[in-house]
């Protein structure tokens, strides 16, 4: 095994162990909550809980984060992406044969994401294909499929650790298919919108955010151009925009693609690793809620 291996094999050991760390965290937490919360309301302890009631109250006592919430390293493997200290460098790849239409989908992607590489597949294998964006330092691996012709599928991989993520794409548009096709599209960072991502009882949205923020550097507040992701009835709509300001007068002009993208699992190994736990999974003819996002 060579030592890039085994220092990817030590990277994940560690990040599963804070995992269960976080899980023994978790447990301790809501038992303090329990106890808090009976404690104001004037209610008898839970009998579950009244033999480490004394213990408990004295580890929320000294608490240092007390009032904080519940600790939540879900998304640690994104930590130094969020703070800026590693910058957003993207692979974009395909499946194996593509079409024409799949090849030109992938170059668009390349052109939306800053900072990316578009790579041809070829007969490489997934495992070399992870293991070759990992040496070159990439943050994200982000892959396309088709079915008979159009772009139906795609994959973004964390690296080094993952998570994947597994998304389906329906309507998917080109850039020179749209109503007015741009003469060019600019390769600066792009500003992000979220619509309806952020409410507490949505954590698989926040989580999705978190995937998709990190694809993207940090953009100037002079830069003139945009990407949506529009959260509703369960798809994500994407729409990519630049405008110009003469005066008052904003001019509003769609650069492309344009697609719905709809989850349907997370996986928190990388793409070459099937046997990894798998976060969440889409169930739709077991899901009793109505909505997923």
């Amino acid at each position: 095994m060579s030592s890039l291996s085994r220092r990817q094999v030590r990277l994940r050991r560690e990040y599963l162990y804070r995992r269960s760390l976080e899980g023994a965290e978790k447990e301790t937490y809501e038992k303090k909550r329990r106890v808090a919360e009976a404690l104001a309301a004037g209610k008898p302890i839970p009998t579950e809980l009244r033999d480490e009631e004394a213990e408990l109250r004295r580890l929320d006592a000294l608490d240092p984060t007390r009032g904080v919430g519940a600790p939540n390293s879900v998304d640690d493997e994104f930590a130094r992406s969020l703070r800026g200290e590693r910058l957003a460098k993207v692979c974009v790849s395909t499946s194996r044969d593509p079409s024409s239409r799949l090849k030109q989908f992938a170059k668009e992607l390349k052109h939306l994401l800053p900072n990316s590489t578009r790579i041809n597949r070829g007969n490489t294998r997934v495992s070399d294909l992870v293991d070759a964006t990992r040496r070159g330092e990439f943050t994200d691996l982000v892959m396309v499929h088709e079915t008979r012709g159009q772009p139906d599928g795609l994959v973004c991989c964390h690296l080094p650790l993952g998570p994947t993520t597994y998304f389906t794409l329906e309507n998917c548009v080109l850039r020179h298919d749209v109503d007015t096709p741009p003469k060019y599209s600019s390769d600066v960072a792009p500003h992000l919108i979220f619509h309806d991502f952020d409410a507490d009882a949505k954590p698989l949205a926040r989580r999705l955010k978190t995937v998709l923020t990190c694809l993207f550097p940090v953009p100037k507040a002079d830069g003139q151009r945009a990407v949506t992701f529009y959260n509703a009835m369960d798809r994500i709509s994407f729409r990519h925009h630049s405008w110009t300001e003469a005066g008052r007068d904003v001019d509003l002009a769609e650069l492309g693609p344009r697609f719905e993208m709809r989850p349907y699992m997370i996986r928190l190994g990388t793409l070459d690793q099937p046997d990894a736990d798998v976060e969440w999974v889409l169930r739709p003819y077991m899901n009793s809620a109505k909505k997923i996002l």
